[in-house]
């Protein structure tokens, strides 16, 4: 099934569980009133929410409505936790290359993780407004699973019956302010604000063998302007799977419903697929010729990241944002 929320109701929004094609919604405030609520609850509101996604396809929906993006909130437009990773690790060896520095080997068995903003999210067609494009400013295509409650120390195979939702974030980055927050030693702030989340969360069967071994098995588009910028395949490289990451965030702490777990851009030892942000497309630049040459995005730029089926549907709907300037208080 395909979950969203409205702009309405207060900061959590309104739960809705959308149509298949991503045309028609129907409010699921008798079963709960936000996703977050329908996550707490999940064994007994996912069978309902279920049975409602199915009247909705067929037809039979009460109320239903046409779905207007701009009306669109985060599916989870606040969450409790958000950790995401770094899971392709074509990207880290380019950008360690590109340094003159060597991947340490615990890289490949430990996976990395930081803890991220979680307080608010972007609606889907929400503008990314950043105070000035000195700061750097890229965007971040990646995969996020989405849990119910996970007890400590789950092993990886535990941890794959706690995913129960599948979405797109555009986790947005400043990459001129990440270097001097590295060099403190103490991790991201300022460099990582509020990112955006895609149209709808899905359930895994919604992806049908695409989603094979804890992998989303298709390719993450992102267009810049209208054109293309990258289509790594989701599947390929990603060095650690959900089932591991959901397990490595839950090592010494249980994690609350409503979590979310992101991969890490997406990026493939291919580097004819294209990229997932800017400072991967940079960092092939500066291998190649010696120094970048794309610069990073300006107030005006417009990004589109979307994946779709097979059959060329839409899965998860499209995330389609502005970045404009935020004026000063």
């Amino acid at each position: 099934m395909k979950l969203g929320s409205l702009k309405e109701g207060g900061r959590d929004g309104t739960l809705i569980v959308v149509s298949r094609d991503l045309a028609r919604g129907a409010r699921a405030t008798g079963i709960a009133p936000t996703l977050q609520r329908a996550l707490e609850d999940w064994s007994n509101t996912a069978p309902r929410l279920n049975a409602l996604y199915e009247s909705l396809n067929a037809g039979d929906a009460e109320d239903a409505f046409d779905i207007d993006l701009q009306a669109l909130a985060a599916p989870l437009p606040r969450a409790y936790e958000f950790v995401d990773g770094s899971a392709y690790l074509p990207h880290v060896e380019r950008v360690r290359r590109a340094r003159n520095a060597e991947v340490p080997a615990s890289f490949y068995i430990d996976p990395l993780m930081y803890q991220a903003t979680s307080a608010g999210f972007l609606g889907p067609r929400d503008p990314v407004k950043v105070v000035s494009e000195d700061h750097g400013i890229d965007l971040e295509a990646e995969i996020v699973v989405i849990t119910d409650d996970v007890p400590m120390a789950v092993t990886p195979a535990q941890a794959a019956g706690h995913i129960q939702l599948i979405g797109l974030v555009n986790d947005v980055s400043l990459r001129n302010l990440i270097p001097g927050e590295l060099a403190k030693g103490f991790g991201f702030l300022q460099s990582k604000p509020r990112s955006a989340l895609s149209p709808v969360f899905v359930t895994p069967d919604e992806l049908e063998g695409a989603w094979d071994g804890n992998k989303v098995h298709l390719p993450l588009v992102t267009h810049i302007n209208g054109a293309w910028f990258g289509a790594p395949e989701a599947g390929v490289d990603m060095q650690f799977d959900f089932s591991q990451l959901v397990a490595h965030a839950a090592k010494t702490r249980p994690l609350s419903a409503g979590t979310i777990v992101g991969s890490g851009t997406i990026a493939n030892e291919d580097t004819s697929k294209g990229a997932s942000c800017f400072a991967e497309k940079r960092t092939v630049e500066t291998l190649r010729d010696g120094k970048p040459s794309t610069p990073f995005m300006s107030f005006g730029d417009v990004v589109h990241i979307e994946m779709k089926d097979r059959d060329g549907r839409s899965i998860f709907g499209a995330i389609e944002q502005r970045i404009e300037a935020q004026p000063l208080p």
